[in-house]
Parts: C-alpha cells; sequence; structure tokens
C-alpha cells in the first residue's frame, strides 16, 4: 500500500508542477476567448471584420437593457473582439478574465437568466481561474514580466 502512495504522490507532484499549470491556464484562456469571440463575430455582417449587422440592434431593443442599443451594440460588440484576443494571448490576463467576468453577469442577470448552470457557471469558474492564477508562463504577461525582472538586475 505504501508503494502506491508513493508512486501516486510522485505522479500528483509531477502533474501539479507549473508547467502543467500554465497548459492548463493556456487551454482555460483559449477556451473562454473562444465562447466570447464567436459571440462578437455574430455581431458583424458575415465577411466583414467591424460592420456591424443591423438586427443587432433590434436584438438588443429586445433585451430592454437601461442602455440604448445605440451604445450598446457596438461597445459589445467591440469589446467581445478586443478582450478575447487580450485573454488567449495572455496580455493583462487578471483584468482581461476581470473584464469577461463582468460580460457574463450581465448576460447572466439582464439577458439569459436561465442559463446559469449550464453555460454562465462555466464560464465564470473559467474566468475565476484566470484572475486567481493569472495566464501562466505561455502568455506575454510571463515574458514581460520576466523581460521587466531582468531590466531591474
Amino acid at each position: 500500500m505504501q508503494r502506491l502512495t508513493q508512486h501516486y504522490d510522485r505522479l500528483t507532484n509531477a502533474l501539479s508542477g507549473r508547467f502543467t499549470e500554465s497548459l492548463a491556464l493556456l487551454l482555460t484562456r483559449l477556451a473562454l476567448a473562444g465562447v466570447f469571440w464567436r459571440s462578437g463575430r455574430t455581431k458583424v455582417v458575415e465577411g466583414t471584420w467591424f460592420q456591424i449587422d443591423e438586427t443587432q440592434y433590434y436584438l438588443f431593443e429586445e433585451f430592454g437593457l437601461p442602455v440604448s442599443p445605440e451604445i450598446m451594440v457596438p461597445m459589445t460588440m467591440y469589446a467581445e473582439f478586443l478582450i478575447p484576443i487580450l485573454v488567449a494571448s495572455g496580455i493583462l490576463t487578471r483584468l482581461s478574465a476581470a473584464a469577461l467576468l463582468v460580460m457574463t453577469l450581465v448576460i447572466q442577470f439582464l439577458i439569459f437568466p436561465e442559463a446559469w448552470w449550464a453555460v454562465h457557471s462555466l464560464w465564470a469558474a473559467m474566468a475565476l481561474v484566470l484572475i486567481s492564477r493569472g495566464g501562466g508562463i505561455f502568455s506575454v504577461d510571463a515574458a514581460a514580466n520576466k523581460y521587466v525582472t531582468k531590466l531591474r538586475n
């Protein structure tokens, strides 16, 4: 039995290292960014980058949000393009993940309250992992931190 626990301890030590954690954080960043990137793509005319599909204004009006659709649609579309790029590449990871968490909560409480357990809880969990752990060693944040540390020494 002791031999089995020793093997288990060695395996968990190997899997809980910085490299494995950073791979998991990279996958988490890409998964969360992908959700919002694809959502942003639904708001533009197919074949364009930033030409807003006019039906979005009608949809946002239907949601009955407290801010006018003329403000919310472009703001949401640009946020769903920019923030996923920041998260996926690991630039300002914690702040960017916090922005996606706020977007998730707005979607949860104002647009699709019935989707908490099936969808939004997963998005919130991924964002909270990134907020608490950062982007990992495979991120621009890590490279910038390494560079700044090198300059200080």
